[in-house]
């Protein structure tokens, strides 16, 4: 998803330094050969700050790398919110620019799914390739958009039947060009799940969910996991996001108690005020941990979510489909040199050592695809080469591509907030991995 996450960190923090067209990575080049790989990331407006650092991870990879085999290296850095939110429009003005630029190489980014949807069609045409450290929607990549074992139902949902495009739709030529390092959408219900039985020890939970996609893929694949883990989803419920903050399911929390329930998973966004739930959750459940209230990244770090669940918000634990880098042994030195050169608390972000293993990884496809050129590579080898990739080194760990683009490290972070003001952040809680294996 992206969005959600990029909407908490920008409710608490808020935007910090814009970046431009043609930003370089540090001193500008001297005369001679150069490569240019560009970037796409909402580096202003609401999202401006995950943005920014975000390309700050890239930057700094440059920086510590500013040479590629003979090649001065140059970013061109593109804002594609333009103030406000993340925009498909101007994300596509971006990758057009880039295509028709012959210097530009590969890009890196977007960082929503819905400016990838915009993107990949127009840079596939170009067999431009495309990296991303943060976007998180199955459709992007594979089909289903729920796959049969994670339907309760056991029926695949199809991403035309949950309302986007399939992935075959925005690859024109039929060669995939589009990679990323996040986990996808579909195992954050399962990643909480495994929390909820495993940790938490839940057996039996309620599930409520937004009445859109989003939503009920969350509610879907966290049930589907619960039950195969031994559990017992005892009620469902579902909200229309529109009336999401005023609609009172207290008799449905009270029917849920009734019938054993220890906890409630929710599937939704904490913009439409999903996290009232958690609020109303006050006057039938015991408060604060002893009755857990878990989510996906659409609740996850956004202060939003804390202000409506008022002194209810301890207890709430929310899925992000990516790794949190500070628990990760070998990120460690590489975060603490970063911070020394960076300086302030704000240059750091969930997604910076991502941007940063993300730009690794396009620099060792582009290292080969030189090589075996002989100078300038092809677009096309850029993007073979990325699909080769097995088994790179980078700080959150081995990372490599599946045939469909997507990373074969899937890694989800467990976050809950540090207390119930909404300015006090998130803590960072579990890691669960499905690298060795998926949930289903």
């Amino acid at each position: 998803m992206a969005g959600g996450l990029a909407r908490g960190l920008a409710t608490a923090i808020g935007a910090f330094l814009i970046a431009g067209p043609g930003c370089l990575a540090g001193p500008p080049s001297p005369a001679g050969k150069t490569i240019t790989i560009g970037v796409d990331l909402p580096l202003t407006g609401g999202e401006g700050r995950a943005g920014e650092t975000t390309l700050n991870g890239i930057r700094y990879f440059v920086q510590r790398h500013p040479k590629l085999s003979g090649y001065n290296v140059v970013l061109d850095a593109r804002d594609d919110a333009g103030g406000a939110s993340p925009d498909t429009s101007r994300g596509l003005q971006n990758v057009k620019a880039f295509v028709a630029d012959p210097r530009v190489v590969a890009m890196i980014g977007p960082f929503n799914s819905n400016v990838a949807r915009a993107q990949i069609p127009v840079a596939n045409l170009a067999h431009l390739a495309l990296i991303s450290p943060a976007t998180s929607s199955r459709c992007l990549t594979k089909e289903p958009y729920l796959p049969t074992l994670l339907n309760p139902l056991r029926t695949p949902i199809s991403c035309k039947d949950a309302g986007l495009p399939p992935p075959g739709d925005l690859r024109p030529t039929g060669v995939n060009n589009y990679f990323r390092l996040s986990a996808t959408d579909e195992l954050q219900g399962p990643a909480a799940a495994d929390y909820a039985r495993k940790k938490l020890h839940l057996m039996r939970v309620a599930v409520i969910s937004h009445r859109e996609a989003y939503g009920q893929l969350l509610a879907s694949s966290f049930t589907a996991r619960f039950n195969k883990l031994g559990g017992t989803v005892v009620a469902r419920q579902e909200i229309e996001p529109a009336s999401a903050s005023t609609a009172d399911i207290t008799s449905f929390l009270e029917r849920a108690k009734r019938a054993g329930a220890q906890g409630v998973y929710f599937g939704g966004a904490a913009s439409n005020h999903g996290c009232v739930v958690r609020y109303q959750m006050a006057t039938v459940f015991e408060i604060g941990a002893g009755t857990p209230f878990l989510g996906g990244d659409g609740i996850a770090l956004d202060p939003i979510c804390v202000r409506d669940a008022g002194s209810n918000a301890p207890g709430i634990y929310a899925t992000v489909p990516a790794p949190d880098p500070e628990q990760i042994g070998s990120a460690e030195r590489l975060i603490q040199e970063f911070r020394t050169q960076y300086g302030r608390p704000g240059d750091f972000g969930p997604y910076t050592i991502a941007a940063y293993d993300a730009t690794g990884i396009l620099y060792d496809a582009l290292e080969r695809a030189i090589r075996a050129a002989g100078g300038l590579p092809t677009r096309e080898s850029v993007v073979a080469e990325l699909k080769a990739t097995t088994g790179y080194i980078g700080a959150t760990g081995v990372i490599g591509f599946d045939a469909d683009g997507d990373s074969t490290l899937r890694l989800l972070s467990i976050f809950k907030p540090a207390g119930t003001d909404p300015r006090s952040g998130w803590k960072w809680v579990d890691t669960v991995s499905y690298t060795a294996a998926l949930p289903y």
